[in-house]
């Protein structure tokens, strides 16, 4: 019987794997044109760390964490939390005022897996620590906005804000008000959730319960002062930098920590995993975690997971620019010994692959083309006796002799 892989896990074969490293590679020249530095963290953490940031009455903490009960540590749900950890842990406030970090890397929530959604998942988490400046939010929008936008993905933004502790409580007041009297109505989550985390009865999928809150109180009506101006400024910023948005007053986000601007990058391409990528602001959760003291933050997270899956349905090619360079074939045993040395004095500076089984030139020329390299060495015992080989453009299907050493094949490569 084959072992295969658990439920929920996923293999990222050759010919998918390329789209990730795509994925990345623009990624990465995103971030840095916005000067954001890389953090690599560890996938175990205390589970006390996810149950003092995210929330205890979360669903992630009471039913989706992969947790070691006996030793106390968890394998990560999301990255916002270890990210902080290691800010705090390593005193980073102390080298920057404001510190603009990402990680890339796997996450684990014990869901039902379905389309663009496993139980272990792969996210780019983008953090900015220190500035409570309404342009950072826009900002930060502006260059998810850019990402996907050169990746070539079609989403639209929507943006709400949360509040904060002092206009928050009126809120949930007469939320609370509202809901308890449409309480029969709702499903089993969201009777729970009432008394537990009242907010997140908005962001209910469940039809039923999303017609009995249509009518809810907004909170975008409850703002005191200063969230009220902080918002408007992130919008005329959103503006100022050519992004469109549009306000949703029912997103409220699955985290505890989170205040003021929330917002998420949606697409219509993936049916019910409509979300590509996520976040909000956080003002408190450093000094909830013991680090220092009014230290803001904002982030978001872009599941890879559903960017991959858009980047199939739009069939992107990415497989030119992980093409071969060379395929050496070597044609008898001596052909193959001097093929062999070739080969690794030209990967130097370009890629080689080459055959060692003593495989018949057809056989090798397919192997050449499967692997899409753009030019073919053919050394056989005649090659060798003249001290050039064949070289055979495979686009062009073009031949010429070339001397057999490594800087005249690199010059005709």
């Amino acid at each position: 019987m084959k072992i295969q892989a658990l439920k929920g896990f996923k293999d990222i074969v050759p010919g998918e794997v390329e789209l990730w490293q795509h994925l990345e590679t623009v990624a990465r020249d995103v971030f840095a044109r916005f000067h954001f530095s890389e953090i690599r963290l560890p996938i175990l953490e205390e589970t006390e760390l996810f149950a003092r940031s995210i929330g205890e009455a979360t669903d992630i903490v009471e039913k989706e964490m992969y947790t070691f009960v006996d030793k106390k540590i968890t394998m990560r749900p999301e990255a916002t939390a270890s990210l902080l950890r290691a800010y705090i842990e390593h005193s980073l406030y102390a080298q920057k005022p404001v510190q603009r970090l990402f990680t890339i890397g796997p996450m684990f929530r014990h869901e039902r897996p379905q389309k663009g959604r496993l139980r272990q998942f792969h996210q780019m988490d983008i953090e900015v620590l220190g500035s409570e400046n309404p342009r950072i939010d826009a900002e930060l929008m502006a260059m998810g906005a850019m990402l996907l936008k050169e990746l070539g993905i079609t989403v639209s933004l929507e943006l709400n804000s949360l509040g904060c502790p002092d206009c928050r409580p009126a809120y949930r007041a007469q939320l609370v008000s509202y809901i308890t009297d449409r309480l029969p109505s709702l499903c089993s989550d969201c009777q729970r959730r009432s008394v537990t985390n009242p907010l997140r009865v908005l962001d209910c999928k469940v039809p039923a319960c999303r017609e009995q809150m249509e009518g809810a109180p907004s909170i975008q009506e409850h703002l005191c002062d200063g969230c009220s101006d902080h918002f408007q400024k992130v919008q005329a910023g959103l503006r100022q930098l050519g992004v469109v948005f549009s306000l949703n007053k029912f997103m409220v986000r699955g985290l505890d920590y989170y205040c003021r601007t929330t917002f998420e990058f949606i697409t219509s391409d993936l049916g019910a995993q409509a979300a590509v990528g996520a976040g909000g602001r956080y003002d408190g959760l450093v000094e909830t975690l013991g680090g220092p003291k009014n230290t803001p933050g904002i982030g978001f997270a872009l599941g890879m997971e559903r960017l991959v899956l858009l980047l199939q349905q739009q069939e992107t090619a990415v497989t030119e620019g992980a093409g071969l360079d060379l395929f050496i074939a070597g044609i008898g045993e001596q052909g193959v010994h001097a093929g062999f040395g070739l080969a690794h004095e030209i990967r130097t500076v370009r890629s080689v692959a080459m055959d060692h089984e003593g495989r018949s030139l057809k056989s090798q020329m397919k192997q050449a083309n499967k692997a899409g390299a753009r030019f073919v060495l053919i050394i056989g015992d005649t090659e060798l006796a003249s001290g050039h080989g064949i070289l055979r453009n495979m686009k062009t299907e073009e031949q010429q002799n070339v001397l057999l050493s490594g800087p005249a094949i690199i010059g005709c490569i």
